[in-house]
């Protein structure tokens, strides 16, 4: 079992780059790879509130169980 993030689907639908995202945001490009890439062990609820803020998206349109 596992969560999934989607946050590269998110950002291509939106048209976003990383670097752009990760300023917006308030979080190094570093971290945000991190994020993207599914290898972060945990996310701050202020920085999924804000990804979603700027993705104008729900937390559920980012994570995603999988068994």
């Amino acid at each position: 079992m596992e969560i999934r993030i989607n946050l590269d689907v998110m950002m291509a639908k939106r048209k976003i780059s990383g670097g752009e995202l990760a300023e917006r945001v308030g979080i190094t490009p570093a971290n945000l790879s991190i994020l993207k890439t599914g290898k972060a062990k945990a996310i701050r609820f202020s920085t999924l509130m804000a990804l979603c803020h700027e993705l104008q998206c729900q937390p559920g349109d980012l994570l995603e169980f999988q068994e």
